[in-house]
């Protein structure tokens, strides 16, 4: 496996080791990008659902096959229809 950390800042360079290696790609959601998603949601300045969907999605089509991220829990909750 070969991670990429952090990943939002890195999604080029997600794209480009997904080219150039056939192996696992792991992506790194840190810290810091979840803690300004949640910053901004709570300033009511975004959509904390559709901005946190945008991102996961962004890392994937990147070439991500793994995304680490402490959206975890509010994404295996949102697949499975858990009210919130």
């Amino acid at each position: 496996m070969v991670m990429v950390k952090p990943a939002l800042a890195y999604l080029d360079v997600i794209a480009a080791v997904r080219a150039a290696v056939d192996v696992p790609l792991a992506a790194y959601h840190v810290s810091g990008e979840y803690a300004m998603l949640q910053a901004a949601a709570a300033n009511g300045w975004i959509d904390h659902d559709a901005v946190a969907l945008e991102h996961l999605t962004a890392i994937k089509r990147a070439g991500a096959d793994i995304i680490l991220t402490y959206l975890t829990r509010w994404y295996a909750e949102l697949a499975a229809g858990t009210p919130r």
